[in-house]
């Protein structure tokens, strides 16, 4: 089995290689194609004005300088288009990806590319607290990303979906299981703009996120990881809303 190991967090991240050390006890045909600088929040991106550069870093290791869809594409539409990978590994990302972070996360932007150019995917991310945050506890996911990763390929991933892992922040002997999740949403009320000025008393700011915490969902992988279990949250690439779509149809039939 061939795998292609990405991420967001860039060439250098340390979730990259603990990616890497997860598809390594899989298989021993591993290729590594990431970012060559930190592109976390990008979404499902592409590089159209800027040219791809490719750079080789080690054996089967190579970064480039675009966005994690572009690495999916590079390696499979340039790299290993003579024989593609058979399952695309994304992470691990440096904090979670759950709930609305989905729709942001380049990480979980690299398995909708996978997926969509029909290659079993799934995105790994490790969370962390105020206390780990400097240092996430990647042997976590280390540890119970194999047999993850294994359950999901025994069990088979149907065409057009991708998984999306999330590992609590805890100890590998402390996690609590696995829960098979749905997409959660958090309260949008803990989004902020945080306002400062620089040096010359010219405003800046950074978009910020309040510490405090909302109620959360049972089943949804904020509740996962909050109880600290591992999430498994399956998601759909074809985002149409059929019982909408369903009802507009009536409404507009009549519409001239």
């Amino acid at each position: 089995m061939r795998i292609l190991v990405t991420n967001d967090d860039g060439i250098h991240a340390p979730g990259l290689d603990a990616c890497a050390r997860i598809a390594a006890a899989l298989s021993d045909d591993v290729w590594v194609v990431a970012p060559e600088t930190d592109q976390s929040g990008v979404a499902h991106s592409l590089s159209l004005n800027d040219p791809l550069r490719l750079r080789q870093v080690g054996e089967r290791r190579y970064a480039v300088k675009g966005t994690p869809t572009d690495c999916v594409i590079m390696a499979v539409r340039h790299l290993l288009i003579d024989n593609p990978p058979d399952l695309v590994l994304s992470g691990v990302n440096r904090g979670q990806n759950i709930a609305e972070d989905v729709s942001y996360s380049g990480t979980v932007a690299a398995a909708i590319e996978g997926t969509i150019l029909g290659i079993p995917s799934i995105a790994l991310s490790q969370s962390f607290g105020p206390a780990t945050r400097d240092n996430p506890t990647y042997a976590t996911a280390e540890a119970h990303g194999p047999k993850v990763v294994r359950t999901l390929l025994d069990e088979g991933i149907p065409a057009g979906i991708l998984v999306n892992v999330n590992f609590p922040d805890r100890l590998p002997d402390q996690v609590a299981g696995i829960a098979v999740t749905a997409q959660g949403r958090r309260d949008q009320k803990l989004m902020r703009i945080e306002p400062r000025k620089d040096g010359r008393g010219n405003d800046y700011f950074w978009i910020a996120f309040e510490r405090r915490t909302s109620p959360t969902s049972p089943g949804s992988d904020v509740r996962a990881l909050e109880e600290g279990r591992i999430s498994v949250t399956p998601l759909r690439v074809e985002q149409t809303d059929e019982p909408l779509m369903t009802r507009l149809a009536q409404v507009f039939e009549g519409v001239k």
